[in-house]
């Protein structure tokens, strides 16, 4: 412990007057040590933490003094700093915890056990044969229907902006597009009308 005071002079490294003043700082610092040190202890339960923080609380302590000067009573005034340094600590290592990432074994068994969130095989197969009897309907529609709709809904488009491209007026445009999606809705009704809604 008797190191504490030569490092925090290290940190320091005060010249001239302040260095009176260092020394003056470093003899109480080691008639109060102990008491920081293991109230740390108490509060961190760890005696590397409580170490760090016992430095800590010294060199605020150091800071503070440079700025205000004398105090009423410095023992108590120590307590506060130490206490809150450690609180600090606490809440730190609060957060350490949830941003500790698992090791990649860990990692690899959390997720093996955790419930997939990505669709499941039946998922996976019926937008398959979706997305088959969507092109197969597309290839139903005129060339026109089909860029028309190809523009609107997998390139989001604005009429206007197809109408460009197309070189189309907007009303030829909204035509084609109504058009496209009545013959759409035919080819592909059973997918979204139950059997009940047919009858």
């Amino acid at each position: 412990m008797g190191v504490m005071a030569e490092r925090l002079e290290t940190k320091l490294q005060p010249q001239g007057r302040e260095l009176a003043e260092a020394r003056e700082f470093g003899s109480w610092m080691a008639s109060e040590q102990k008491r920081i040190f293991l109230l740390c202890q108490r509060m961190l339960r760890d005696a590397e933490d409580a170490d760090a923080a016992t430095q800590d609380t010294f060199l605020k302590a150091w800071q503070a003094l440079q700025k205000s000067g004398e105090l009423d009573d410095p023992d108590k005034w120590l307590t506060r700093i130490a206490v809150n340094t450690c609180l600090d600590r606490l809440r730190s290592r609060r957060w350490q915890f949830w941003r500790k990432r698992p090791s990649a074994e860990d990692e690899a068994g959390i997720l093996q056990r955790a419930p997939s969130s990505g669709p499941s095989a039946e998922d996976q197969m019926f937008a398959t044969e979706i997305e088959q009897r969507l092109s197969a309907a597309l290839e139903r529609l005129t060339d026109r229907q089909r860029s028309v709709f190809t523009l609107r809904h997998y390139e989001d488009l604005s009429l206007a902006e197809i109408g460009k491209i197309l070189n189309l007026d907007v009303g030829t445009v909204k035509a084609h597009l109504f058009r496209a999606l009545g013959k759409l809705r035919i080819e592909l009704r059973d997918l979204y009308f139950s059997e009940r809604d047919t009858k």
